[in-house]
């Protein structure tokens, strides 16, 4: 418990830390997989790639650009815009296949009809969130994010056993869903104790070194 006791001693130095640990392993999992994109032309990499790349700038506004604005609402909307659109695109990675047809037109995939209406649900739940003056509509979709692209992957895993980055993938899916579980309690039932909060912290740190040792493993 001692670990504990001097983490929330310096509990702001250790957001700052965990910020740019997360944003930075974001950063590199952006560009290793956007690397194996250009070389598979895969859709569902390219989907993959945007959600990290939104995961990245969530965590940094969120931990590091806070310190740098004086209006303190601003990172926390960013931050829930980002992290929404974030688990859009990872479940858009999934399930690309399904929305092709309409998105082949469009060069980018960052902007396309499909997209477009991922901003605009994030949006909206931003909104009702400020309206309510809880994260209800952010921890809500982020929990049915991840259960639903739990299933999906286990039933990936299931057609190809062999292979080792569905398995990376179902594992960081599971560990998602319970981080996001957690944190909901956290806020809701243990009113944003700050030990449960370290415990979200390392379930995500975990969430995302399994990404990103998933992908160095194909970038190989």
């Amino acid at each position: 418990m001692e670990i504990y006791s001097t983490i929330l001693q310096n509990k702001e130095m250790i957001k700052i830390l965990y910020g740019i640990l997360i944003s930075l392993i974001c950063t590199v999992i952006v560009f290793k997989s956007h690397r194996l994109f250009n070389l598979s032309l895969h859709n569902g990499i390219r989907y993959f790639r945007n959600a990290f790349f939104f995961y990245g700038l969530a965590f940094f506004t969120r931990y590091i650009l806070v310190h740098f604005l004086n209006d303190s609402n601003l990172p926390v909307i960013l931050f829930e815009f980002f992290i929404i659109s974030a688990g859009f695109f990872l479940i858009h990675s999934l399930i690309w296949k399904r929305t092709y047809p309409i998105e082949r037109k469009y060069l980018s995939s960052l902007l396309s009809p499909i997209t477009l209406i991922f901003y605009a649900i994030a949006l909206t739940l931003v909104v009702l969130d400020l309206t309510w003056k809880f994260y209800l509509s952010m921890f809500a979709s982020q929990i049915l994010i991840f259960f639903l692209a739990s299933i999906i992957s286990y039933k990936n895993y299931l057609r190809r056993p062999s292979k080792p980055f569905p398995k990376f993938y179902l594992l960081a899916m599971i560990l998602s869903l319970l981080a996001w579980i957690l944190n909901a309690m956290a806020a809701s039932i243990f009113s944003w104790n700050s030990g449960v909060i370290i415990d979200v912290y390392i379930l995500n740190i975990t969430v995302f070194l399994l990404f990103l040792f998933g992908v160095i493993k194909l970038t190989k």
